[in-house]
C-alpha cells in the first residue's frame, strides 16, 4: 500500500469540507509528523483528532537525522516553515510515497527531489475515483472551498473540477 505523508494544509481543508473520514478510507497508509499533528492542527478539536487517529492516521516521531534534514531544508528554502521541513523530511524517508501539501514552495521543492506531490483537488478526485463521494458532494465541497478565502486553491483547476463534477464525471 502506498504511503501519503500529509502536511497540515490539506487536512485543514478536508476538515472544512467534512471529508476527513472519507479521506482516511482511501487505499493508502497515512503519516504525519508528530509536530504537525500537535502544533499545526490547532482548530481541530479532540473529537476531530480522534477521527484522524481512529481512521488510521499515524503520527510519526522523526529521528534526529530527519529533524536535522528538516532544518537543512528550511535553511535551503527560507520560505518554508519548520513544519514544512518536517513533512518533507518524513516524505523523503519513505521512497515512493506521496507528499500531500497545498504549499507551492514545498510542492516545488519536493518535486525537485523526485517526490510525488498532490494537493486537496487530487484527494477529491481520488474520493470520486474510489466511489467514496459522489460528484454532487464534491461539487458542493468545491463551491464551499471557492467561497472560503482561507482555502487557497488554483481558480482555473477548481473551475475545471467543478465543470467535471457538474457533468457527473
Amino acid at each position: 500500500m502506498r504511503i501519503i505523508v500529509s502536511d497540515s494544509s490539506c487536512l485543514i481543508d478536508l476538515r472544512k469540507g467534512s471529508l476527513l473520514e472519507l479521506f482516511l478510507r482511501l487505499p493508502y497508509e497515512f503519516l504525519i509528523p508528530n509536530t504537525l499533528f500537535d502544533e499545526e492542527l490547532l482548530k481541530f478539536n479532540d473529537a476531530q483528532k480522534e477521527v484522524l487517529l481512529q481512521g488510521g492516521l499515524k503520527v510519526v516521531d522523526l529521528p534526529g537525522e530527519r529533524v536535522m534534514r528538516a532544518q537543512q531544508v528550511v535553511r535551503t528554502v527560507p520560505h518554508l516553515s519548520v513544519h514544512d521541513g518536517f513533512a518533507f523530511a518524513l516524505a523523503e524517508s519513505h521512497p515512493g510515497c506521496i507528499l500531500l501539501s497545498s504549499d507551492g514552495e514545498l510542492r516545488k521543492f519536493a518535486s525537485d527531489h523526485q517526490i510525488e506531490v498532490h494537493g486537496v483537488l487530487w484527494i477529491l478526485d481520488e474520493l470520486h475515483r474510489c466511489k467514496l463521494a459522489t460528484a454532487a458532494r464534491l461539487e458542493s465541497v468545491l463551491t464551499l472551498f471557492s467561497r472560503d478565502v482561507t482555502v487557497r486553491l488554483p481558480p482555473k483547476e477548481v473551475a475545471a473540477c467543478l465543470k467535471r463534477y457538474r457533468k457527473g464525471e
